[in-house]
């Protein structure tokens, strides 16, 4: 059985110093919560929490995809991997972008569910071949080539794997969904 305590307690000032505890409590007003534990625990590691949150903002909400695309993408990794702290967090920031309930649904089902359009099944089929393989066969590339730009591929993969890579953080440092 797997442990539900988290693994490293959230940081407070004293853990997070004073830069990365103003970040924490912006990013939580932002994320509609007092203490969004997923930064007030990375938080913890100074400069590298930093480097990382420049990164995970250029592509989200920074990244040149469709907001509503890139939710496709976050919330399907996150319902892959079981993470239910990316599921619950980006379900609330789907909504903003048009996620619906029945899209919800379609996500958990698939690329196979009924309802896609061909750009979002190439998009979804490219996802659950990254998560489950660590690659793309040359059908998904070239399906998912015909509706993005090279430069737009590339930032799928990286947003495919920055939500993979999250995904297993918040699993192994077992950080607790925000209340």
């Amino acid at each position: 059985m797997v442990s539900t305590q988290p693994r490293i307690a959230p940081g407070r000032l004293r853990e997070l110093g004073p830069v990365n505890w103003v970040v924490w409590q912006v990013l939580s007003r932002a994320a509609g919560t007092e203490d969004a534990h997923l930064f007030s625990t990375l938080g913890r590691t100074g400069g590298l929490f930093r480097g990382w949150l420049h990164f995970s903002g250029r592509l989200m909400p920074g990244g040149t995809l469709p907001r509503y695309e890139t939710e496709l993408v976050i919330i399907r990794v996150a319902h892959l991997r079981g993470c239910e702290y990316e599921m619950d967090h980006h379900i609330r920031l789907g909504k903003r972008a048009g996620v619906t309930q029945p899209i919800l649904d379609r996500l958990r089902e698939g690329p196979s569910a009924a309802g896609w359009t061909d750009k979002e099944r190439a998009l979804l089929t490219a996802v659950d071949q990254l998560v489950g393989t660590r690659d793309l066969d040359d059908t998904a590339w070239r399906e998912l080539a015909v509706h993005y730009d090279e430069r737009r591929l590339i930032e799928i993969v990286l947003l495919t794997n920055q939500y993979e890579g999250l995904a297993s953080t918040i699993t192994a440092l077992r950080i607790q969904t925000d209340h």
